[in-house]
Formats: structure tokens, sequence, C-alpha cells
């Protein structure tokens, strides 16, 4: 099987904040821990971020099954609208994954869309890399409320 196969992930989730403020937030360590990698029975105790080009980011979420790294490098910026990064977790160390981002305005609110492009030796974990990240854009889509009603509560 030739490295260059690869699978494609989708998955898009819409929320009522404008695409600057869905971008902001997943650059914001103090946002991000709350949704980015987070699980239900986790906590971040992690969230180191370099918002810039060839910046990293390094997110440890501890579980009860034991720490969950997930690192990588920003290749592309362009805020609102887009942003790329190479991505990582230290179990599975391979450097073809891609994981970009782009959001569209949609009326006041915007859609976002996360593909993560993958080794297709992955293909048994594409199903769990789907479910992560809708739990990730459906977690930052509540803290976005939040964050809304705390700005107008």
């Amino acid at each position: 099987m030739l490295a260059a196969n690869t699978i494609k992930c989708r998955v898009s989730h819409t929320y009522k904040a404008s695409p600057a403020v869905v971008y902001d937030a997943w650059l914001n360590p103090e946002i991000a821990r709350r949704f980015l990698f987070a699980t239900n029975d986790g906590h971040v105790i992690r969230a180191d971020i370099d918002p810039r080009v060839g910046g990293r980011f390094f997110i440890v979420d501890r579980r009860p099954t034991g720490d969950a790294f997930h690192q990588g490098v920003f290749l592309e910026l362009k805020r609102p609208r887009h942003m790329a990064f190479s991505f990582t977790v230290e179990e599975h160390d391979h450097n073809c994954d891609r994981v970009e981002i782009d959001i569209e305005p949609l009326g006041s609110g915007s859609r976002l869309t996360l593909t993560h492009t993958m080794c297709a030796e992955w293909a048994e974990h594409e199903e769990k890399t789907r479910q992560g990240w809708a739990h990730v854009v459906e977690s930052l889509g509540k803290e976005l409320e939040q964050q809304q009603f705390k700005a107008t509560g």
C-alpha cells in the first residue's frame, strides 16, 4: 500500500457566532481547553497554542485511561475563514495527518467544515476519528453559546 493513499474524514457544524469568533476560539488556549480534544470523562490539563504559521499546539487531556496527547503545527492561518495544521497523537506517531478548517458566513452565524486527511493505513480509525471531531465541533458550539449567554446575561 502506498503511503500517498489517504482518507478524508469530514464533519460540519453550524454556529450562531460569526466566523471570526469561531476562528479565534481555536487559537485561544483558555477557550480551546474547554472544547478541543476534551472528553466528557477527561480534563484538559495543558493547552499550549502558538497561533502563527509554524507555531505549535500541544494539548493534554487527562482521562481515566491515561493522558492523551494531541499536537501539531499550524500550516496556514487565514483569519477568519481558513486554517490548516498537521496533527499527531503520541501513540500514532506519523506525519501525514492534515486538518483543515473552513468557516463560512451563514446569516448572522457561521458554518464550520473540518476535513481530516489521514493515512489509509489508519482506515480502521476513520469512524472513531469522525466521532471525535464531531464531539469537538459540538463542544465548541456549547462553549460559544455559554460565552454568548454570559455576555448578554
